[in-house]
């Protein structure tokens, strides 16, 4: 072999790279076109190495042009499909093997659900696998003569075995400012989520409504950044030390948020195979008689059910779960305080102040009361705080007392002194700069 050092190539042909590319590849499909118990024989390494390899071949083929070449066009897209199916099954079998260490509710229906899903993703590998050979063996790439991988080239993590515990968490004060962050982030990344809420299970043209519709790898993919982002801030600040011991309450917290972010990388993942290989969009025929091969190989109906009748609706349970476990740390993190100011003039806290009150107090998560003599009412909520309005109006009351988290009293002060955001005739005025949330 001749190296042109002025380009950095090398004078392999094209058939010769793209042997040496396939052949690691290939000799993990000839194991899985020998496996008789997928259940054990597709581990995290299997996964791993589908992975790496696919990822690899894929690049060539996309630098040589497979793309836009009839021959090799099957091949790429067969190539994508093992690549994207192995990271979404990897994910699915990490949460599967990490499931005793997560403190969250439904356990066992979730189990049951994710080893359909990951059955499925088997199962298409499977499938895919003999399809490849077959489809290699016809553009001249040989079978790798030392046969598939051995099984213990793929050896499962899991042996049983733990390390002793001795590394253990600190309850630091420091650690609060960055625990009351954490949980108000993951408040509002939920109701941001909520618009994709989950009411039922879809049938099959529900699905297709659905996706890509409404629900897509493009957003998908941006919550699970969001609590990616999130995930790392509370390894990083909050909990160094994994799951095991130390403060029950935060780490059960943690279990939600961390398998709220696999599930949106495995979604991510199957959306994007869904959209870019299964969904018939080109008008070439080649594109079309692919995916009509790729849609026998990988069934787009389950695919999308495990997607959203599995994926997006636990990730909708687990955000709810989640969010009464982020309020009860905000309870026991928040700084609280009281403060003392007046009612809005002439017309109390009818509509447009009872919105704004409660906007703030959402807006930070903490728990806040409006304190009317003995009574107290949740400012968190606009019929509470009119209830309130009702009886100041008749008791001739001019000031009230808030108490509780004491960055929502902060902003409340702030908006009490611009009489709630209106002038004396009801009108709306303009709010200071801090308070630009409520616009």
């Amino acid at each position: 072999m001749e190296i042109d050092a002025a380009n950095g190539l090398c004078d392999l042909s094209f058939g010769e790279r793209v042997r040496f590319y396939s052949h690691n590849y290939m000799r993990c499909l000839m194991f899985i076109r020998t496996c008789t118990r997928p259940e054990q024989s597709f581990t995290k390494s299997l996964y791993s190495k589908l992975i790496t390899s696919s990822h690899l071949l894929e690049d060539f083929l996309d630098f040589h042009g497979a793309k836009n070449n009839a021959d090799w066009y099957y091949y790429r897209e067969m190539t994508a499909a093992v690549r994207h199916l192995s990271l979404a099954g990897y994910t699915q079998k990490h949460v599967l093997n990490r499931l005793v260490f997560y403190d969250i509710d439904v356990k066992e229906d979730f189990r049951a659900y994710g080893e359909i899903v990951l059955s499925f993703i088997n199962g298409s590998l499977s499938n895919l696998a003999p399809a490849i050979l077959e489809e290699a063996s016809r553009l001249g790439i040989a079978e790798p003569a030392e046969g598939g991988y051995p099984e213990t080239n793929f050896p499962g993590v899991s042996s049983g075995e733990m390390l002793d515990y001795n590394i253990y968490d600190e309850d630091k004060d420091q650690q609060r400012n960055q625990i009351v962050r954490v949980a108000n982030e993951f408040l509002s990344i939920a109701d941001d989520f909520d618009t994709y809420e989950f009411y039922e299970v879809y049938d099959r043209d529900g699905l297709k409504a659905l996706v890509p519709e409404k629900v897509n790898e493009v957003e998908i993919r941006r919550f699970e950044m969001l609590v990616h982002n999130l995930q790392s801030s509370f390894d990083s600040y909050v909990i160094q030390g994994g799951f095991r011991y130390g403060n029950r309450g935060l780490k059960q917290f943690r279990s939600y948020f961390s398998v709220i972010f696999h599930l949106l990388q495995i979604m991510g993942r199957l959306l994007h195979f869904y959209e870019r290989h299964l969904i018939e969009v080109g008008y070439k025929n080649i594109y079309r008689v692919v995916r009509r091969q790729l849609c026998e190989l990988v069934d787009p109906d389950r695919l999308l059910d495990c997607t959203i009748n599995y994926g997006l609706y636990y990730v909708n349970h687990y955000f709810a779960s989640g969010r009464d476990e982020a309020r009860e740390i905000l309870k026991e993190n928040v700084e609280k305080g009281a403060i003392q100011v007046p009612i809005p003039k002439d017309l109390g806290f009818h509509c447009r102040p009872s919105l704004l009150v409660a906007k703030v107090v959402q807006r930070y998560g903490g728990q806040v009361d409006l304190v009317v003599d003995d009574h107290r009412f949740d400012a968190s909520s606009v019929l509470d705080i009119q209830w309130a309005g009702g009886m100041i109006q008749k008791e001739g009351i001019k000031e009230v007392s808030f108490e509780g988290d004491v960055r929502a009293l902060k902003d409340i002060e702030v908006l009490a002194g611009v009489n709630y955001g209106e002038d004396r005739m009801g009108k709306g005025i303009p709010l200071p700069k801090s308070l630009k949330y409520l616009r």
